[in-house]
């Protein structure tokens, strides 16, 4: 089956196209600057890049585009749009509405229209995106897979904060969680790595600009470090993560924030932005450390101590702990926080091959970190989320 994953922003429509018979990317490539003049850039394996300025007022003519650059003669990868069976949508944020993929129908777009107010940066442009493929392509099936669903099986005692029961039943105020469709595949990956699903106890660590932590035991998610929102949690990029509420209102009062204004400080100018006076970027940070920059190495330094205090508090959780995961960006590319995170954890039985660490980037498979005689395994395990989405969307529709 031909399964289309779209990721559908505020002014861009990311794609990929599967083959979900080998799970071969046949293409992918991403429509930008939607609404604003608008930029397609499409990409196929052994194939020049194909980089067009066209116009894009909307989601809907972008998804044409899409489909015309897909079915192109010239730098195309399919004859017809008929080709493709099913189309699978990433959605951040589900509620306490979604607890797996569902199929797109009236019903779940009325229960997604709810979410709005949960992530209102990203739910919008993701009813845009089902709109412009519902328009070019009323009867192809689609399906909605949410990145807070694998983290619905968290108890409530992990999930509800100490507030005020009233303003949880008002506004659903409660844990999520975030990036759980990476956490689902790495994870799996990791009980395929240790033979077995029940009685494992794994913590996943997807580390980007954005990141969080996640506990899972037999499968399943019983904590996760992202919140209400995806501010909670470690230090990232831009972001300050958890922090003592009372800052919150201490610097609105003595900067003059408003609540909007106060967000924006804490989601953009904060995390290892802030604290380094440099950079988001790790590849920046790591190389002023090398230069002797202080704030840079402070920046590094707390968020390897976040993770390792993650990861700490969850082997308590869970009793025991089989295997750490990195993944995603920095996870995966970035030996130094590896190692950072590794570092002094000999009491949980984590001992990191650093040799074997250091030489750890850009790759395209599983690699065990740690050495032999480790008692908690250490896997680099590079996320795969549009995978995941191809593959719920072609089982849904194989359902129906």
């Amino acid at each position: 089956m031909k399964v289309l994953v779209v990721n559908a922003g505020s002014s861009s429509l990311k794609y990929q196209l599967f083959d979900t018979a080998t799970n071969d990317v046949v293409a992918k490539g991403i429509c930008e600057r939607i609404g604003i003049d608008g930029k397609i850039t499409h990409k196929m394996p052994g194939r020049e890049n194909y980089v067009a300025e066209v116009a894009m007022p909307n989601h809907s003519v972008a998804t044409r585009i899409l489909i015309e650059t897909l079915t192109s003669k010239k730098y195309g990868c399919i004859k017809s749009m008929d080709e493709i069976e099913a189309v699978g949508h990433r959605i951040v944020h589900g509620g306490a509405y979604f607890s797996e993929s569902v199929l797109v129908t009236p019903e779940n777009i009325a229960k997604l229209e709810l979410c709005r107010d949960l992530a209102p940066l990203h739910t919008g442009p993701h009813l845009m995106g089902i709109k412009g493929i519902t328009d070019e392509m009323p009867n192809v099936p689609q399906v909605l897979v949410f990145d807070t669903a694998f983290h619905q099986t968290m108890p409530d005692y992990a999930w509800m904060y100490a507030i005020s029961y009233d303003m949880y039943e008002k506004y659903s105020i409660r844990r999520y969680g975030a990036h759980g469709t990476s956490h689902r595949y790495v994870s799996g990956e990791m009980c395929k790595l240790l033979g077995r699903t029940e009685g494992t106890k794994i913590i996943t660590c997807h580390i980007g600009n954005g990141s969080s932590i996640s506990a899972v035991k037999d499968g399943k998610v019983i904590d996760t470090s992202m919140g209400f929102t995806p501010l909670d949690g470690v230090e990232m990029g831009t972001r300050c993560g958890s922090i003592d509420p009372a800052i919150v209102t201490f610097i609105m009062e003595h900067e003059g924030y408003t609540p909007a204004e106060m967000s924006d400080y804490m989601n953009k100018k904060c995390g290892m932005l802030g604290v380094s006076g440099l950079s988001s970027d790790r590849r920046d940070i790591e190389a002023a450390i090398l230069e002797g920059n202080e704030r840079a190495k402070l920046a590094a330094n707390i968020l390897a101590y976040e993770i390792r205090k993650y990861i700490g508090s969850y082997t308590a959780a869970m009793n025991g702990l089989d295997a750490i995961v990195f993944t995603a960006g920095m996870g995966e590319n970035n030996p130094e926080l590896r190692e950072r995170v590794c570092t002094d954890m000999e009491y949980y039985g984590i001992k990191l091959d650093k040799e074997l660490n250091a030489k750890m980037h850009h790759q395209p498979n599983s690699v065990r970190l740690s050495t032999e005689d480790s008692k908690v395994q250490v896997w680099l395990i590079p996320t795969n989320e549009e995978l995941v989405i191809a593959t719920d969307t072609e089982r849904i529709v194989k359902s129906l």
